[in-house]
């Protein structure tokens, strides 16, 4: 089970297509074929289930993805840190929607400048998730908010990881221009909140904020991006809860009432011990800590 092998394992798993996976490598099909039988042959199981030209991932395969992606992670982690960062290497970075949109395009294309050998990349999604991509190798870093309940950096040190406050957001709830806020939170009328799947640390910010759980009244329209919520909020249907940093992003943030809520911290979260150059060099392009806990 050599790497390249792995390599390819995870290009088919991607694709669930021997030829796109071939595309994708630059590689004949018949030998991205023979190389997973070979590998099943030699764990002695199936890693993919295959009905006509449809494949899909067995029960193994899905387990097998997670460990490929550490090992592979830990083979370049040791090229670059071994060569001093001679060798190009990549750094996987995780990010909220709210920060990669307000916070990273700046501070991602100062880095490109200064290291262009360096390839990164970049995932987006809610912070729990995020923080186990991290815990098992699928990520070197991420941005994200700790949850309430998550035990601050005790928890991320229960969990193999370590962490830094980078930005402090001053979370606003965005009600539609004629909610009159003015009597607070509890005189809202709608009943509906925009938010991201669970996960989401802002999302349960607003659930406790707003008495969302176990209310028979409330609804959660559940969306995949900023952009959709504050559309939603502009057309009088929900509220939600946002950064400052990401309403100000919107040509509509003149037209919406606003109220503070609370302000959060995002946080830079990474393994223990895990310090290549391509991520020591992300860390010196990040702003210092904020100097108080958020509230």
């Amino acid at each position: 089970m050599d790497s390249e092998t792995l390599r390819i394992f995870s290009a088919v798993a991607a694709e669930l297509s021997i030829t796109r996976a071939a595309a994708r490598l630059g590689r004949a099909p018949s030998n991205v074929s023979t190389r997973i039988q070979q590998l099943e042959g030699e764990l002695g199981i199936e890693l993919f289930s295959r009905v006509g030209k449809r494949m899909s991932l067995s029960a193994a395969g899905e387990r097998l993805v997670e460990y490929t992606a550490r090992l592979l992670a830990l083979e370049e982690e040791a090229r670059h840190v071994v060569s001093a960062g001679g060798h190009a290497g990549g750094l996987r970075i995780g990010s909220m929607e709210s920060t990669a949109a307000a916070r990273l395009p700046a501070v991602l294309a100062d880095y490109h400048r200064q290291y262009p050998q360096t390839h990164l990349q970049l995932q987006t999604g809610p912070s729990r998730p995020l923080l186990e991509k991290v815990r098992n190798g699928q990520l070197d870093c991420a941005f994200v908010a700790l949850p309430a309940d998550f035990g601050g950096l005790d928890g991320l040190s229960e969990l193999g990881l370590q962490g830094c406050a980078v930005w402090r957001e001053q979370l606003l709830l965005a009600l539609p221009a004629d909610a009159l806020p003015a009597e607070g939170v509890g005189a809202i009328a709608l009943r509906s909140l925009a938010a991201f799947p669970q996960g989401c640390t802002y999302r349960g910010i607003a659930e406790q904020l707003l008495g969302v759980s176990g209310s028979l009244e409330w609804r959660v329209q559940e969306m995949n991006s900023y952009h959709a919520m504050i559309a939603c909020v502009a057309a009088g249907t929900c509220v939600s809860l946002l950064p400052e940093s990401v309403l100000m992003l919107s040509p509509a943030h003149s037209q919406l009432q606003t109220l503070p809520v609370v302000q959060a911290d995002t946080l830079l979260v990474w393994r223990q011990h895990y310090a290549t150059p391509a991520f020591e060099r992300l860390q010196a392009l990040l702003p210092e800590a904020p100097d108080a806990p958020a509230v």
